[in-house]
């Protein structure tokens, strides 16, 4: 049986893995919800229900789109159908549902109503920013930075995450230097810290953002991908496949391989030596099955964007499970010292 151990390569998603998405977004949210008599009354799985059904729509339609962008997007939209759902006789008649029956059917965004109009948004334009900007306040969860530090001595750790250059800079932050963002920051304009930045202009030949080059960075990750580099938003398979084609391309990752490589690996290679770490199964673990890649599931408990009934192994396609990333980190940790007594 394949062990943790076996791998080279950590392939993290972030928002819901590493960082408290769920939260971040439905605190956010909190502003514009509170307007309104029925979303007012939605749980907080409804409303994430409803947010995600309107993020997927816009995603599947702008896959270029930057993620921040995306946010005040989804923002604009879930405040335009609000209006219409309040001012309707009947829920029926509703283009939002009611706070008994959130589904994420019931919020699809048909392409025609994606650019709702000037009349029935009655938000600034900054309240919609706001929002769009509400990723670098995101916090990480409590367990991630020790286990990354733990994990990266052990792997490369790889960033293939739906969002954009500047909003992950504030995250990659958070997560090299342990620190949190503070609740009352309000600034939209401050700017992006520059250790942690992705390098512009960017002196690497296939313009790879490979944090750990940086002078002075404390970066736990090797390689970071995210949607504006790729022009797709998971669950495309795009992403990932750019992912292990740079993996083998890039000598600095090339050689957790083998350092006596003659020649690059193939992505076959690559893709046998990479574990895709991740919360979510539809989004990460359902495209890894597709490409026949391991994946651990970090099951994050209290998350309200899962399964009601638990899948199995078989049905979700992952090889491993656990509840945080510290206890991964730890399982890693008791193989080596396994593999250690038995030499």
């Amino acid at each position: 049986m394949s062990k943790l151990t076996d791998h080279k390569y950590l392939v993290f998603d972030v928002y819901g893995t590493l960082v408290d998405w769920e939260t971040g977004i439905y605190n956010a949210l909190q502003p514009l919800l509170s307007r309104f008599p029925s979303a007012a009354q939605w749980s907080r799985q409804e409303a994430l229900l409803a947010f995600r059904a309107v993020e997927s729509d816009i995603q599947a339609q702008y896959p270029e789109m930057p993620y921040s962008d995306l946010l005040a997007k989804v923002h604009e939209v879930l405040e335009a159908r609000l209006i219409v759902a309040e001012g309707a006789d009947t829920v029926e008649d509703s283009a939002m549902p009611s706070s008994l029956d959130v589904t994420p059917a019931s919020v699809h965004i048909p392409a025609s109503e994606l650019e709702p109009s000037t009349s029935t948004t009655i938000l600034t334009h900054n309240a919609h920013t706001t929002f769009g900007h509400s990723v670098r306040k995101w916090a990480p969860f409590p367990d991630s930075v020790q286990a990354l530090r733990d994990l990266s001595a052990h792997f490369k750790l790889i960033v293939l995450s739906n969002v954009d250059h500047k909003s992950f800079a504030y995250t990659h932050a958070y997560l090299s230097e342990g620190t949190i963002p503070s609740p009352n920051q309000e600034d939209n304009d401050a700017p992006a810290p520059p250790l942690y930045s992705r390098p512009s202009p960017n002196a690497h030949p296939r313009n790879l953002w490979l944090p750990q080059q940086t002078p002075g960075s404390k970066s736990p990750f090797s390689l970071i991908v995210t949607a504006q580099d790729t022009q797709a938003y998971k669950p495309s398979l795009d992403g990932f496949i750019s992912v292990f084609n740079e993996i083998g391309l890039e000598p600095t990752l090339a050689c957790a391989i083998d350092d006596d490589l003659q020649q690059p690996p193939t992505i076959g290679d690559v893709k046998r030596r990479s574990l895709i770490v991740a919360q979510s199964l539809y989004h990460d673990h359902e495209p890894a099955k597709r490409l026949g890649v391991r994946s651990v599931w970090i099951d994050r408990q209290g998350a309200v964007m899962i399964p009601p009934e638990p899948l199995s192994p078989n049905e979700a396609g992952y090889s491993w499970r656990f509840e945080t990333l510290e206890e991964m980190a730890r399982a890693v940790e008791k193989e080596l010292e396994e593999q250690g007594s038995t030499q």
